[in-house]
C-alpha cells in the first residue's frame, strides 16, 4: 500500500508487507502476502531487494546489525532535525526582518507568498525525483520557513496575540500523541486505515478547492468553509487528517528500515515528515485565527 504522502509513495516504502515495524520476528500466523510486487516489479515484494541487507524472500527482514549504507532510525531523526532546523531558522529570520505593520505588510506578505510558491515547486520537483537531493530538500525548507515566518507574524501581530506559539505547541502535542499511540499499538495502520484517510483527504482537498474557487469568483470566504462554525469544524478535521498522515508516515519509515532501505532514503523520510508537520501547523494557525477573529 502506498502512503498519502507523495514523497513516500514515489520511493517504494511498502505496506501490508508482513512486518511489525522494527520487530524482526514474523507476525503470528506467518508472513502476509507481499502486495508490493506488482507495484515495483520486485519478485520478492521488496523494493530494495538489491540491497544486501534486505529480505530475500517473504517473511521477516534478516536479523542483521545496522551497517553502512542502510537507513536507521537515527538517520531519519538527524535528517528530520536538520530539515526542521533550517525551516525554523528561516522562519525566525523572516519574522524579525519582514515587519507586518501597516507600512510594510504588503511587501512582507508578497515575499511570503512568493516563497510559498517557490517552496511548492521545489517540493513537487523533489517528490518526483528518483533520488533524494539534500540540497533541494533544505532549500525547500528555507523557502517554506520564510512563508511560515511571515504568515505566523501576520496572525500573531494582527489577529491573535500568541497564536504562533499556540500553533507550535499544538503541532508538538499532535506529533507526540500520534507517536505514542502508534508505538503503543493504539493506531493500527492497515489497508482499511489507509483507504479511509485517503478518501477523507481527497474530499477535504476538493472542498477547499471549491471554496477557494468561489472565493476568487465571488469574493469573501467563498462557501464559508474557512470562517465561522464551519471554519472551526474544517480546521479540526484538517488537524485530525494531519495526525493520520503522521501515522502513515511513521509506518512508512518503519517499513523502509525493515526492508533495508539505503541511507539516503532518510532524507526523503525527513522531507515527508516535514510536509506533514507544516500541514498540521498551518491548520492550527488557521483554526486559532478563526477562533479569534471578529
Amino acid at each position: 500500500m502506498r502512503s498519502s504522502n507523495p514523497v513516500f509513495s514515489r520511493r517504494g516504502f511498502g505496506r501490508d508487507n508482513g512486518y511489525a515495524g522494527f520487530n524482526t520476528a514474523p507476525q503470528a500466523g506467518g508472513p502476509a502476502v507481499a502486495t508490493q510486487a506488482n507495484l515495483y516489479a520486485q519478485p520478492t515484494g521488496n523494493p530494495y531487494a538489491q540491497n544486501p541487507y534486505a529480505q530475500q524472500q517473504y517473511g521477516a527482514p534478516p536479523q542483521a546489525p545496522a551497517a553502512a549504507g542502510r537507513m536507521t532510525i537515527d538517520d531519519v531523526v538527524m535528517r528530520t532535525g536538520t530539515t526542521l532546523g533550517v525551516l525554523i531558522v528561516t522562519a525566525a529570520l523572516a519574522w524579525a526582518l519582514l515587519p507586518v505593520d501597516d507600512a510594510n505588510i504588503g511587501r512582507s506578505y508578497g515575499i511570503g507568498i512568493g516563497s510559498a510558491l517557490i517552496a511548492m515547486v521545489l517540493g513537487f520537483v523533489q517528490a518526483f525525483k528518483r533520488k533524494a537531493s539534500p540540497a533541494l530538500i533544505l532549500t525547500y525548507a528555507a523557502f517554506e520557513g520564510v512563508f511560515l515566518g511571515v504568515i505566523s507574524s501576520v496572525v500573531d501581530n494582527r489577529i491573535a496575540d500568541g497564536a504562533a506559539m499556540q500553533a507550535v505547541l499544538g503541532t508538538m502535542a499532535v506529533f507526540a500523541g500520534v507517536l505514542v499511540a502508534y508505538k503503543a499499538g493504539w493506531i493500527r495502520v492497515n489497508r482499511r486505515f489507509y483507504g479511509f484517510v485517503m478518501a477523507a483527504a481527497l474530499g477535504f482537498i476538493l472542498l477547499m478547492a471549491v471554496n477557494l474557487l468561489f472565493a476568487v469568483i465571488g469574493g469573501g470566504d467563498g462557501l464559508g468553509f474557512r470562517s465561522g462554525a464551519l471554519g472551526v469544524l474544517f480546521g479540526v478535521v484538517g488537524i485530525i487528517l494531519g495526525a493520520c498522515f503522521l501515522a502513515l508516515d511513521f509506518k512508512q519509515v518503519e517499513d523502509g528500515i525493515a526492508y533495508g532501505a539505503p541511507r539516503e532514503e532518510a532524507w526523503l523520510a525527513a522531507f515527508g515528515l516535514t510536509l506533514t508537520l507544516v500541514w498540521i501547523y498551518l491548520e492550527f494557525l488557521r483554526l486559532i485565527s478563526i477562533l479569534n477573529s471578529d
